[in-house]
Formats: structure tokens, C-alpha cells, sequence
């Protein structure tokens, strides 16, 4: 081979290194994200390239980076090869081992949930998240692996995810897109069979969009991504996933089309039935219209019908606390994008518009991606019992006339996923108490476990949780400093920063108004006082992004940068970390004594961040908001706030920053300070043992995703399986039945109305006039909503002789109440039909 020849070739012929003994087992860990939680797995990359996983933490990119050389020397070793054999030994068992769901509910409806989010944080090597709603994603899916859960879930793969953030000498945020190389990222094309790459195609207006698939797999479960950069496209076009959460109103309607439209076009293209849909947040809601027009397709019925049968199996989780926070499309931007789509749902633009609002005959309301949703759901949950108060108050006007209470919007509380979150010291201990597998079943043993631990092993695990955190923040500041520039006599000072047992609060996440992260500077001086205080001296680690469109939340980022750098003494005890992601977050809530949290009530729809530290011994400080609201007490942290909204009353923030420096100066710091004779703050132990043992199972996402399951994953699978048997003739009974009731509801009319009190019971003997509606088709009830509300059934006694739309029903109520406190009402009734979701007509007594 001459000179040319061989300058020719690649360096590395690419089969050499797959052909290496041992390397698909690692190539096996490398693309199942379960490394992501499984601490032991670490140490395999550390030995290929430690500087290159500490900075990276992608064990993809580790192994697409190491030499030939280095593979074959570390699977030749024989301690290397072993602890290889034996994880990935254990993993392939854990896959075939019984699961809960197994020994729970393999024999129900349930073979397959597909669940649809817009974001999903599984790890900083794959950075398409931008925050809370990615986060809940992410850790659903590991528990739903843990639990065995059958769940597919499908995404976008972003180009450029959500920005990088750095922070310029005078505090200013700046906003980077670096490109996500798919091939430097954990996943694999989609192929078909043959081995060509699966892509499909959807039709935007004027031109078809080609996207291609890639493959994540999470344990147990798969996830699908689709991607618009495919070179068949056009150039706008491919860059429809460039980026998380940025363009205008256009690129979001063409991201959400992909990802419901094209995502349940995906699931039916692969052959995947599921009887349920979650969509994680409105962003996913088209899926609703695909499914429906999937099942037309199956069965041959019209549209109202299939959606009136696929409704059944489909969940729609809101995490929007504020109306302003729903996606929105002018009718114009729906038209442009969607007329030749409506055309094969055969029906009119009209039809389709009227599913997203609140008032079909306003041609100017725009197309709201909730309310679309919730008409195409058979169920609505919010994300903590607050949240699912205030999303009854926001969707109350989609059901007239119904009260508050009765607004068809449950919840289950968000949870994280333990196994992801806690730091080294913490998974030992817990190794201890409850065994290597207790995030995989129902935790019910967890509470005593932690009981039993000793004061001195709690306190010792939380000191070494702190300093490991430390470390970690002491090298990424001096890796932030380096990249912005700074002296190198500067960076050598980070060695030293911050002290390894001193009181350390945290405060990280999206930089927003509404979270009102700065309330600790309401008053600078007296914050400078509490941190820099020379007994019982406090740090603060602090870090988050404010959208690059949100300039006021980029204010309140450069107003922490300011009083870092005004006060010299202050630089030792505050720390702003940039680019916050899943690492910095992770190491953060590891490594805390307490995490504070201020927004303003009642925004927070849940705020997991909070829940993170529960694992690692921290303790909350926060507003009585969200998932806190719940799970207060005295004993497991402390809390500011009364429980009531105050909207933006300045008068009021002032207020609640001074409650925060009181809790700090008057509880936190000298409980944390107030320490035996062997050095151990007795009393902060205990509050760090109710709450780890109590809060950590109950907010976990092992729990979240049980309930899931339960509450409605099990039933949703079986309505659905009711109502598409014999070809979904289910779904043509229900839309005759609404028409009916649609055709004849204002003919109802209550005629006389008797009231005998007996004893301790008012009964009540209620004449009606039911006019065009047969009897099995409503309900009667009695109603009081005097202090706490009060329903109850009335039963049927007898058609009024001579009058064959005339009937008598009958109610015994308890005199606990005035009888005056009591109305009747007439409400809507079919088998397994959720009302009001799908039917809202209701007719009260007058």
C-alpha cells in the first residue's frame, strides 16, 4: 500500500472497535439510560476516561471516544471484565425478574400506555429539557421502569434543546444553542426490518415534512423521538425541532403537530396498540384527533364516534397554574396548517376550532390547546391537590352552571424518582436500611426502616452529603471562571471556597417573577448579616436561567450577580452556579441542608425541585404552595405564608421576606448550631428523620406512578376496551344518547317539590317532567353545598298515572341541615360516560 493509500484510510476502522471481545456489552450500558440510576455502573466509564465522564457524564460519548487500544486493555483486565460481567449479569435479570405490575395487574385491560410530553430530563447527555415538566417526564419513566409499568413515550429529539446559559462580569445572561450531535447522544435510529431508517411523513401545507426516528431506551421502557432533520426536507422545515420552547406561535403549532399527530402516526406505524394515552401538558393534545382518525380508519365510523369511543382511554395531565400559560393559535395559524388535516377527519374547520373553545361561535377566540384536551379526554388531572383546586377554578367556565368542586379535574401529586437524586452517602444508607430494590414496590416499609437508624449515622450522612457537594461546586466554579476568563490567581480560589460544615442553603430553578427568586434580597444588608454572621455563619448556592425571552427574570439573575460582586466578604458565602441542568441540579439537592422555595402562591402548580433533597436528609423551607401545601407539618421543615393568595401585593412579599429572615435567624441557623456533646444537632436530626422517612416514599415518583396506574391507567384501559368492542358501537349509543339530551334538555321542568321532616331526615318527594328524555338517560339528585358540599341520589318511585312524561323520585336527607339548604337537579347518566367531562348539561331546581 502506497503512501495516498493509506493516507486514505481512516484512522480507526470502526468495525475493529465494535469487533473488540466485550465491547457490546458496554455499547448494551451505554445506550439504556437505567446508568443513569444505577450508581455502581459509574465506575465502568471512570476507568475508560475519568476527565472525559467527569465533564460529560455521557457514557456514549466515553465509549465513542476511547482508543482501541484502552477498550482492549480494560476488557482484558480481569477486574474490569468481571464487574462488567456481573452488571450487566444483574441488569439482564432484573429485565426478566416479576415487577409490581406483574404481580398486581397482569391480568387487567391494561397491555400499553403511551405517554406524550414535550420534554424529558433523563440526564445531561441528553439535554432536550428545559425544567419542571421535562423533569416529571423523565422520572416517570424511570419509575415506570422500576414498577414494571407497560409505557411507551414519545418526544422530539431537539437539534439545539433548550439554551446554554452563561453569565457575562456584569451579570447579564447570554443565551448559547450548541448543536445536539445525535451521534455523541445515548440513542439509535429507529430501523425497519431491512434496515432502513423508519420515517415518516406529514403533510405541513404546500409540502410533506419527512421525520426520522430515534430510539431511547429506559430500562424497561422505550422511548421515541421524532426528528425533523432529515435532508429531504426543506430548510425551514428541518428546523422545526431546532430548539425547545423557542421561535414564535408557528414553529410551536408545527412542533406540536409532530409531536401528537406524528407520534400516534408512529405508534400505529410500529403496531403498538395502547389502550391508553397520557399527554404529559396540553402541548401533546393532536393526538387526541390522530387516534380518533386512526380508529375511523379501523372501524369505518365517522369521526364524533371514534372520538367518542378513543376519549375513554385518553389522560390529559395540566401543570399550568395560570390560564395565560396554555398554547394558543389564532384560527388563522390552525387553518393555514390544518384544512387539508380536517378533511380527512371529515369534518369541518368549524368542528375542529369549536374542540378548542370556550365559545364554538366566537370566530375570533383563538384555538386554546387545553380545551382541546379536555374534550378529547376521559379524564383531567392536576399535579398536586392545591393544583387541582386552582385547575377546577380554571376550567370552570368550559362547564356552566356545575359547582366548583364538581369540575372534573383530580390530581395526583407529582413525585422524582429517588434512585435518580440521591448522593453516594444517602444510596449507602439506604442500601442498609431497605435493600437494594426498595424504589421497585410499594415502600411500605420504608417509614420504620429510617426510624431505626441511629442520630450519628443520619447527621454523618448529611455532613458527607455536603461535602462531596462542595467539592463538586468548588470545580465547576473554577471551570466557570476559566471559561469567562477570569485571572488564574481567582480561579485558584475556589479551592478554598465555602467551608465543608457550615449550615448551606440552596436555591435553584427556572428564574422567573412568579417564583420570586429574589425575596432573600429583599433586604440586602440583613441577608449580608445572616450569611456572613461569624458564630453560626450560613452559604447559599444558587442557580437557574431565565428564559432568553424574559427579561425581567434576566433582571433578577444580574441582581444576585451584583450583590456577589459589590461585597468582597460576600463572595465566600453565596455562590451562583451557571448553566443550570440535571447535574447541577442533582449535585445541588444532594448535597443541601435546606432548599428554599418562594414562589408566589397559588402559581406553583407543584415544584419538584423541593422534593429532590427529601432523599438526602434536606429539609424544606418553602411557601405553602404546591406539593408543600400538602405535606407540611412543624416536625419535617418550615414554611411561609398563610395558605391564602395575595396576588401581587407588594405590601405582602415584603411581609413574607421578613417571615424567611426570621425562620433563619430564629429556627434554621440555631437548630442547625445547637449541638450535643458529640458535635450532632439532635433536633435537626429529627426533623431530618420525619422527613425522610415519611416525605420521601410519599413524594416519590414510584408513588405517582402507582397511582397513575390505579387511579386511572387501569380504568381508562377498561372503558376503553369497553366501548371499542363490536367495532366501537359503544361510541354511536353515547352520541345518540347526547343528542337526545342535547335536543331535549330545555323541555325539563321540576313541578312540585314536597319536603316532610321525620326524625333526623327531611325527605324529599320531587315531581318531575322529563319531556322527550327517557329516565335511564339522567339522574336525579339532591344537592347542598351549605359549608360542605352534599350530593345523594334519588330514586325512581313511579310514573305520574295519566302523565307519561311526568315521574316521582324520592330522597331521605339528613337534617344536619335546613331543608331550605337542599336542591334538587337533574344531571346526566350513561354507563361508564364521565360526567360533566363529556356531557356538561345539568338542570337545577329553581
Amino acid at each position: 500500500m502506497d503512501h495516498q493509500e493509506k493516507s486514505s484510510r481512516p484512522i480507526i476502522d470502526c468495525s475493529e472497535r465494535s469487533a473488540v471481545d466485550g465491547y457490546g456489552d458496554l455499547e448494551e450500558l451505554a445506550l439504556d439510560m437505567h446508568w443513569s440510576w444505577i450508581h455502581n455502573v459509574d465506575q465502568i466509564w471512570e476507568q475508560l476516561d475519568l476527565p472525559l465522564w467527569k465533564a460529560t457524564h455521557n457514557p456514549w460519548v466515553v465509549l465513542q471516544t476511547v482508543s482501541v487500544e484502552k477498550l482492549k486493555a480494560a476488557l482484558e483486565d480481569p477486574n474490569f471484565r468481571k464487574n462488567l460481567d456481573d452488571i450487566i449479569r444483574i441488569k439482564r435479570a432484573q429485565n426478566q425478574a416479576d415487577t409490581w405490575f406483574q404481580k398486581n395487574h397482569s391480568k387487567s385491560s391494561l397491555s400499553l400506555a403511551a405517554y406524550f410530553s414535550m420534554e424529558y430530563m433523563l440526564s445531561e447527555a441528553l439535554p432536550i429539557y428545559s425544567g419542571g415538566l421535562g423533569n416529571v417526564a423523565g422520572d416517570q419513566l424511570k419509575a415506570a421502569s422500576d414498577l414494571g409499568v407497560p409505557i411507551v413515550a414519545v418526544g422530539l429529539l431537539y437539534q439545539q434543546g433548550y439554551f446554554r446559559q452563561m453569565i457575562d462580569k456584569n451579570g447579564s445572561q447570554l443565551a448559547l444553542f450548541p448543536y445536539n450531535d445525535p451521534g455523541q447522544l445515548p440513542i439509535t435510529p429507529l430501523r425497519k426490518p431491512n434496515g432502513e431508517w423508519l420515517r415518516l411523513e406529514i403533510a405541513f401545507p404546500g409540502w410533506s415534512v419527512w421525520i426520522r426516528i430515534w430510539q431511547v431506551i429506559v430500562g424497561r421502557v422505550n422511548l421515541l423521538l421524532l426528528d425533523s432533520n432529515d435532508a429531504a426536507n426543506f430548510p425551514a422545515y428541518r428546523a422545526v425541532t431546532s430548539e425547545l420552547y423557542g421561535g414564535g406561535p408557528e414553529l410551536r403549532l408545527q412542533q406540536e403537530m409532530l409531536l401528537g399527530l406524528g407520534g400516534w402516526r408512529l405508534l400505529e406505524t410500529l403496531g403498538f396498540k395502547p389502550e391508553v394515552c397520557h399527554l404529559n401538558e396540553g402541548h401533546a393534545a393532536f393526538a387526541i384527533l390522530e387516534r380518533a382518525r386512526w380508529y375511523m380508519t379501523k372501524t369505518g365510523l365517522p369521526f364524533a364516534d371514534a372520538l367518542a369511543v378513543t376519549r375513554a382511554g385518553n389522560l390529559f395531565t395540566t401543570h399550568t397554574a395560570v390560564p395565560a400559560g396554555f398554547d394558543r393559535f389564532s384560527p388563522a395559524l390552525i387553518e393555514k396548517y390544518l384544512t387539508f388535516y380536517v378533511s380527512k377527519l371529515g369534518i369541518s374547520m368549524r368542528d375542529l376550532l369549536a374542540l378548542g373553545r370556550l365559545n364554538p361561535d366566537d370566530s375570533s377566540e383563538p384555538f386554546n390547546m387545553a380545551y382541546l384536551a379536555i374534550n378529547g379526554s376521559g379524564a383531567v388531572n392536576g399535579v398536586s391537590r392545591l393544583h387541582g383546586k386552582v385547575s377546577r377554578n380554571i376550567f370552570e367556565p368550559l362547564f356552566p352552571r356545575w359547582p366548583e368542586e364538581e369540575i372534573p379535574v383530580g390530581y395526583v401529586t407529582n413525585g422524582v424518582h429517588a434512585a435518580s437524586w440521591e448522593s453516594q452517602p444517602a444510596n449507602a444508607l439506604w442500601d442498609e436500611m431497605c435493600g437494594k430494590e426498595r424504589w421497585n414496590w410499594t415502600l411500605s416499609y420504608v417509614e420504620s426502616s429510617i426510624d431505626r437508624l441511629s442520630d450519628e449515622k443520619l447527621w454523618k450522612m448529611r455532613s458527607d452529603s455536603r461535602k462531596l457537594m462542595i467539592q463538586y461546586t468548588r470545580a465547576r466554579l473554577a471551570r466557570q471562571l476559566a471559561a469567562r476568563g477570569s485571572s488564574l490567581e481567582e480561579i485558584e480560589q475556589t479551592a478554598n471556597i465555602f467551608d465543608e460544615n457550615t449550615l448551606t442553603l440552596g436555591f435553584a430553578r427556572r428564574f422567573a417573577t412568579y417564583k420570586r427568586p429574589n425575596m432573600l434580597l429583599h433586604d440586602p444588608e440583613r441577608l449580608f448579616r445572616i450569611l456572613t454572621n461569624s458564630k453560626y455563619p450560613v452559604q447559599l448556592i444558587l442557580a437557574g436561567k431565565a428564559h432568553p425571552a424574559d427579561l425581567p427574570g434576566q433582571a433578577l439573575i444580574k441582581e444576585w450577580i451584583r450583590f456577589i460582586q459589590s461585597r468582597p466578604e460576600a463572595r465566600a458565602h453565596v455562590i451562583f452556579l451557571i448553566d443550570y441542568d440535571i447535574l447541577i441540579s442533582s449535585k445541588v439537592v444532594q448535597g443541601v441542608d435546606v432548599w428554599i422555595n418562594t414562589p408566589r402562591r397559588p402559581w406553583e402548580a407543584c415544584g419538584t425541585s423541593g422534593m429532590k433533597v427529601l432523599v438526602n436528609g434536606g429539609l424544606n423551607l418553602s411557601e405553602l404552595d404546591g406539593w408543600w401545601a400538602e405535606a407540611y407539618s412543624p416536625d419535617v421543615g418550615w414554611a411561609i405564608g398563610d395558605g391564602k393568595e395575595h396576588g401581587e401585593d407588594p405590601s405582602w412579599d415584603a411581609a413574607e421576606a421578613n417571615a424567611l429572615y426570621e425562620l433563619l435567624e430564629k429556627e434554621v441557623i440555631p437548630t442547625f448550631y445547637n449541638r450535643d456533646k458529640e458535635g450532632i444537632a439532635l433536633h435537626w436530626v429529627a426533623k431530618m428523620r420525619a422527613s425522610m422517612s415519611r416525605l420521601t416514599p410519599q413524594y416519590s415518583a414510584n408513588r405517582a406512578v402507582r397511582d397513575y396506574t390505579q387511579k386511572y391507567y387501569l380504568p381508562a384501559a377498561q372503558n376503553f376496551t369497553e366501548r371499542s368492542a363490536e367495532n366501537g358501537v359503544q361510541g354511536t349509543y353515547i352520541l345518540n344518547w347526547k343528542r337526545t339530551l342535547a335536543s331535549n334538555w330545555h323541555k325539563l321542568r321540576f313541578n312540585e317539590v314536597k319536603v316532610e321532616t321525620k326524625g333526623l331526615h327531611h325527605e324529599f318527594e320531587v315531581q318531575v317532567n322529563l319531556d322527550g328524555i327517557d329516565p335511564d338517560f339522567i339522574k336525579l339528585e339532591i344537592y347542598s353545598n351549605d359549608d360542605e358540599s352534599f350530593k345523594q341520589e334519588m330514586r325512581l318511585v313511579r310514573r305520574l298515572s295519566g302523565e307519561p312524561n311526568f315521574y316521582i323520585y324520592h330522597a331521605s336527607v339528613p337534617t344536619s341541615r335546613s331543608e331550605m339548604a337542599y336542591t334538587p337537579r337533574i344531571v346526566p347518566y350513561f354507563p361508564g360516560v364521565a360526567v360533566p367531562l363529556e356531557e356538561k348539561h345539568i338542570f337545577w331546581q329553581k
